[in-house]
């Protein structure tokens, strides 16, 4: 089975334009996803996808595979689905172009994950770290069951609670690592517009939950940290600097 990489860059983030090409460490962030991506699937299965000429150039010049995919496309997953015409797999991972901290072992974990579980949607989290707060609305909040099967996601702290000897010890985030096939993937992108949920959160893998699919929720290890707005940056470079060391060879 052929599992590979769409990392999706759109360059108009509404939150942070121009989000892929910021520099972490003096080194464009895309790159960074690109090189750690490689160390899960190898350079010949990993891709960019963009609508952006500056992000595609820049990927293409680095040696990179990188896909040119339309402006209308409304999340990363559709882009992600625009993407299949052009590259043949049987497992595709979304991993967002705004994860410099993917570690590569988590992706193959959800690899292994989805062909254990081929007919399910593969998304991965992590407890929020004592620096992290529940209320932060850029941080989407995860509840699954005990077969970890997923319940919902919301950018609300959840679960909620009525008594205060109730609140959980524990809140999780999404991860934003995915495992779909191709069929997944088209019917998600016909459905042709958001769901209602998906919506109002803002969350683009609610979409699937609304149709019944089920959702397999994997933890990965705890240290992911995306870059959702320019105050993280400082946080993530922070980050990239204690891991730089051990891994200069593969990332530089």
């Amino acid at each position: 089975m052929r599992s590979v990489i769409i990392i999706p860059a759109r360059y108009k983030s509404s939150r942070f334009p121009g989000k892929p090409l910021v520099h972490l460490l003096g080194k464009p962030m895309i790159l960074w996803v690109c090189a750690l991506s490689v160390e899960a699937v190898g350079i010949d299965n990993v891709y960019v996808a963009t609508d952006d000429d500056r992000i595609f150039n820049l990927v293409s010049d680095k040696g990179y595979n990188a896909i040119m995919t339309s402006e209308s496309c409304l999340t990363g997953t559709d882009r992600l689905a625009e993407a299949v015409d052009k590259v043949k797999a049987d497992i595709y991972i979304n991993v967002q172009g705004d994860e410099p901290l993917v570690n590569p072992k988590d992706i193959i974990n959800i690899i292994n994950s989805k062909k254990l579980h081929y007919e399910e949607i593969i998304n991965g989290y992590c407890p929020l770290s004592e620096n992290e707060d529940p209320d932060d609305v850029n941080i989407p909040k995860v509840i699954f069951n005990e077969n970890n099967s997923l319940v919902y996601m919301s950018r609300q702290a959840i679960p909620g609670f009525k008594n205060k000897n109730n609140a959980p010890t524990q809140f999780f985030k999404q991860v934003c690592i995915y495992a779909f096939t191709a069929k997944e993937l088209k019917d998600y992108s016909e459905f042709g517009r958001k769901s209602t949920l998906e919506y109002s959160e803002d969350i683009e893998i609610i979409r699937f939950l609304e149709w019944g699919k089920k959702i397999r929720m994997v933890e990965t290890s705890s240290n992911h940290l995306g870059v959702n707005s320019p105050e993280d940056v400082e946080k993530v470079e922070k980050e990239l600097m204690m891991m730089r060391n051990p891994q200069k060879t593969q990332i530089e």
